[in-house]
């Protein structure tokens, strides 16, 4: 089983993302992810542009996928900021994210929301706690 298939089975658990919004993981490797929404009448407002915790969602599984698979650790958020830059032109969001610093106890990402016609549409950080993996 490949990488992107055990990422895939592990977050499918991440039902409110995987399930209930439709979050698809491209692609994943250390420290990295990269994830697809594709945008259908559920994800919008009332002024017919995705509601904003539509990004928000899509950048914190991405966080969440490139900060926990395979890693030693559980990594949570603790504080996180999104700045919206423009109302996303397409019908799909892609979200990846970069790691800026790791350290032994937090680490920090910045996470860029972007449409299939390469509209920058948002922008994410967040630092994140890493903490011991519970006792099965």
């Amino acid at each position: 089983m490949n990488e992107l298939t055990r990422a895939r089975e592990f977050f499918k658990n991440d039902r409110y993302a995987t399930q209930q919004t439709g979050i698809e993981i491209l692609e994943v490797s250390k420290n990295y992810a990269k994830c697809r929404l594709t945008l259908d009448e559920r994800h919008l407002n009332a002024v017919g542009h995705p509601m904003g915790g539509v990004m928000y969602t899509l950048a914190d599984f991405v966080f969440a996928v490139a900060t926990n698979f395979e890693a030693e650790c559980v990594t949570v958020t603790t504080v996180s900021q999104i700045c919206y830059l423009n109302p996303a032109k397409g019908k799909e969001l892609y979200g990846e994210s970069r790691l800026i610093k790791d350290g032994r106890t937090t680490c920090f990402y910045e996470v860029k929301i972007y449409d299939e016609m390469g509209t920058d549409v948002a922008v994410v950080t967040a630092t994140g706690a890493h903490l011991p993996k519970p006792k099965k």
